[in-house]
């Protein structure tokens, strides 16, 4: 019990942080870009919130997931792209403006699309008896607990800029340390049965983590977007914001077999996208 009240505190805290240090890295010019590169952008949102959880329900359908775990999975789908994506398409020489300007304006739309898509899943997999949907009252805490710092984070960087140059290394060190954190207390949570949903929901967590890549990377190039886009849109779309889902999990929606998916998806990331980096830079030498 000690653990859970711990971890209920701790979220909204680490989540705050990680939001903090995106804002630091954002102005008000990333979201004025999405005019620059309307197709990249328009492709890349399409990509993010109508062709991600088509295929996220067909793989929770196709793995005859349990209604948790299937919801789960729908909710990181519905997550908008973490700041992570920035330092991976950078390093796999993506446009990581465009990266920038997608994760604003992801975060953004989420705030209505993130209920929605989690709402219809709720009916679908779990049934309009059972479920608990998102309440506007809840929504508007968690969009507080990300908007928020966000704002501050930009406000600081509109005003102090070389201050927020300063600390924007080590708020990603912090970031980082903290996802890690963020992980760790969900799978304990649910440790007296994380073997059983490691062996239901792990391959499906990393099919549905390699198809967000290929999809993100693929489908920008065959719309004639050129690569280093494709690449940003690739890892913005394969790179969620999985603290967001498993503060909604155990926070919003109360069920730790939620925060599963999500806190799996978590330690997937990290390999899946170092080794899809390598691979989309070698093939554009």
């Amino acid at each position: 019990m000690q653990q859970s009240n711990l971890l209920t505190v701790f979220l909204p805290i680490a989540l705050g942080i990680i939001m903090l240090g995106l804002g630091l890295s954002l102005t008000i010019e990333d979201f004025k870009r999405i005019v620059k590169y309307p197709k990249a952008a328009f492709i890349g949102l399409f990509c993010q919130m109508i062709l991600l959880p088509a295929v996220c329900w067909g793989i929770a359908v196709a793995f005859g997931l349990a209604p948790a775990l299937a919801v789960g999975l729908m909710l990181l789908a519905a997550s908008p792209g973490g700041a992570t994506a920035n330092l991976y398409s950078h390093l796999s020489d993506g446009d990581v403006a465009l990266n920038i300007t997608l994760t604003a304006v992801n975060s953004l739309l989420s705030l209505f699309t993130l209920p929605l898509i989690v709402n219809l899943s709720l009916l679908y997999f779990v049934g309009a008896e059972k479920s608990i949907p998102m309440q506007f009252g809840k929504i508007v805490e968690v969009f507080a607990i990300v908007l928020l710092p966000v704002s501050i984070g930009m406000i600081i960087r509109r005003f102090a800029p070389a201050f927020a140059n300063k600390m924007d290394k080590p708020v990603k060190i912090a970031s980082a340390i903290l996802l890690v954190l963020v992980i760790a207390g969900a799978t304990l949570k649910e440790k007296d049965n994380l073997g059983i949903f490691i062996q239901q929901v792990g391959l499906p967590v990393l099919v549905f983590n390699l198809l967000s890549m290929f999809v993100g990377y693929t489908v920008p190039l065959m719309l004639r977007v050129e690569r280093r886009q494709a690449i940003a849109i690739g890892m913005e779309i394969g790179i969620h914001n999985g603290t967001l889902a498993i503060y909604i999990a155990l926070n919003v929606l109360q069920d730790s077999a939620m925060s599963i998916p999500p806190a799996l998806y978590g330690l997937l990331m990290f390999f899946t996208a170092a080794a899809f980096g390598y691979w989309v830079k070698r093939k554009s030498m």
